[in-house]
């Protein structure tokens, strides 16, 4: 970072995993109306294996993580090109950083009491920032937090810090900004053209942020959102997760009911999805993974109870949602259990798709997981194919190149990867015939009915057997 112009200024990102990452090869790509680039940025991780691991392929220009967006590939390759990206385990960075992203995860903890956010890691990574930041720098943290965590946590740890350096409170902007990263396709797309929440703990923070947001965002065509607090931006992005995963927890019953009678729950789906004001329905799967569904919605009850003392606030249907979307793929073990008249003992399944979701290759809380070790417990043996993965870190088990039909009882879609949706029935079958499960909509109604056709029996969630 060193070696580049002194005008740019210097803005370092503070973890690498999928959302920062992506967010270091968006603002390194930034550039002025003269096309000349705004920024050095440097992604800062921890010095772990997983930290050094990710700092050695972006300090080469790769990615970090397995992915299926070409324009994050190419922006990334530019940027590395251009020299104003760079990689480190070392915080030192943070002296000269005139703006700072905080992205460091935050986990769920089930203690008898309920649930809470372990914060030492967060804190941690902001005391460092604090240790070591100059005044006058801008501090965004896009972290998904419990609302109140700026202002009852982030603004204290750095005055704390820099109280202990002679500096005066609130000599730093602090500001949150919540990403919607969406990793796949549109990985690189949703960061820059795409709508941004964000608000700082005071009027001049919430300027710094808004101007240097609108340097990455295309603000142009997806206009940023500014809210009167940093506990209103924080709320939003655990309201937004929790509207989704409560959504598609809703949809499961309908799931059960459209098997049971022998309907197509997807046709009617989209026979809704018309009306414009239903254009967003969700629809029956597999299950709910990744980092942000499977644990935000409960958020709100911890900050109700921790930050704000709130004993009379329950979050009933946020809870209920975590549950029954943990559930979903033991639905699909149910399937299985119920064609081989409850006896899996010894059955070789094959399962297609262990990501979270489609054209991703995260196995973060992917439902996969809980499929294959409640069939694992029930003595069925489970070979696992991702055109995306390689190795399993989660189960600590590598993923196989091929999956051969006559080699299995049962084969289950859990993951609608591109790659599956062009499966060639005929060809992958050979002359075997084996139960085939549609887990999530994967695939499509001809290769369906080629399964049928070649006599499989077909079973899909969200469908009736005969459909």
């Amino acid at each position: 970072m060193g070696d580049q112009p002194s005008n740019r200024k210097k803005v370092c990102v503070q973890g690498l995993g999928f959302v920062g990452s992506a967010m270091a090869i968006a603002i390194a790509n930034a550039s002025s109306d003269k096309g000349e680039r705004l920024y050095d940025v440097t992604g800062v991780d921890l010095p772990t294996v997983e930290g050094n691991r990710r700092v050695a392929a972006i300090s080469k220009g790769e990615l970090p993580f397995t992915n299926s967006d070409d324009l994050l590939k190419d922006a990334l390759k530019e940027a590395f090109r251009a020299g104003n990206i760079s990689a480190t385990t070392n915080p030192d960075v943070y002296k000269e950083a005139d703006v700072i992203i905080v992205d460091i995860n935050l986990d769920i903890d089930y203690q008898p009491g309920g649930p809470t956010v372990p914060l030492d890691g967060f804190k941690n990574a902001v005391r460092t920032v604090g240790d070591l930041v100059k005044p006058g720098a801008l501090v965004i943290v896009e972290t998904t937090v419990p609302p109140g965590t700026c202002e009852k946590v982030v603004v204290p740890v750095l005055d704390e810090a820099l109280a202990e350096r002679g500096l005066p409170k609130g000599c730093v902007h602090v500001a949150h900004s919540y990403e919607r990263v969406m990793p796949g396709k549109d990985y690189l797309a949703s960061i820059i053209h795409y709508w941004r929440v964000y608000a700082g703990v005071n009027e001049e923070a919430g300027n710094h942020c808004e101007e240097f947001l609108s340097t990455i965002i295309n603000t142009k065509d997806y206009p940023m959102t500014r809210l009167h607090s940093t506990t209103a931006s924080e709320t939003s992005k655990v309201l937004e997760n929790s509207y989704r995963a409560a959504a598609i927890a809703f949809m499961e019953e309908w799931g059960r009911f459209a098997e049971a009678v022998g309907i197509d729950l997807f046709q009617v789906i989209n026979a809704i999805r018309v009306r414009p004001t239903h254009s967003n329905m969700r629809q029956p799967g597999f299950g709910v993974g990744g980092y942000c569904l499977t644990k935000d919605p409960l958020f709100a009850q911890i900050a109700a109870k921790e930050y704000f003392g709130l004993s009379d606030v329950d979050f009933a249907f946020c809870k209920r949602a975590v549950e029954v979307n943990k559930e979903m793929p033991l639905v699909s073990v149910g399937k299985l259990n119920d064609y081989f008249q409850g006896d899996l003992k010894g059955k070789k399944i094959a399962l297609f798709g262990v990501s979270y979701r489609q054209d991703v290759g995260d196995t973060r809380y992917s439902p996969s997981e809980t499929f294959v070790k409640a069939l694992q417990e029930k003595g069925a043996r489970v070979d696992c194919h991702d055109p995306l993965v390689d190795y399993w870190h989660d189960l600590n088990r590598p993923i196989e190149q091929e999956l051969h039909a006559d080699r299995y009882d049962a084969a289950v879609f859990a993951v609608g990867h591109k790659e599956y949706k062009e499966m060639n029935v005929r060809q992958w079958l050979g002359e075997h015939t084996l139960l085939i499960l549609d887990a999530n909509d994967v695939l499509t109604d001809q290769q369906r009915s080629e399964f049928r056709a070649e006599g499989c029996h077909v079973v899909s969630i969200g469908r009736g057997e005969l459909l």
